[in-house]
């Protein structure tokens, strides 16, 4: 399992990418999600987690999958703050 500060941590890591936004960019990342095969995967790979199924690779996989989408939302989160502080932009 992942050390448990790994959201604060990646969180100021990404900080500065708030920097870089353009109401564009920020609209972009907002609108970022999954495709339908790619969200059909995770979930058969979430309900096998559930019930204790997943292979080893299943897991990395799955892992590597949480990991991933922690990384969108917390660019996401920027994405919203940035827009939020410039509304006249």
């Amino acid at each position: 399992m992942r050390n448990p500060n790994f959201t604060a941590v990646l969180d100021r890591a990404l900080e500065p990418i708030g920097a870089c936004l353009t109401p564009k960019a920020a609209g972009k990342l907002l609108r970022l999600k999954l495709d339908k095969n790619t969200q059909a995967r995770l979930d058969v790979l979430a309900d096998k987690c559930t019930e204790g199924e997943l292979s080893a690779e299943e897991r990395a996989e799955y892992e590597s999958a949480v990991l991933t989408l922690e990384l969108v939302t917390l660019l996401q989160a920027e994405a919203r703050a940035f827009l939020a502080a410039h509304k006249g932009l």
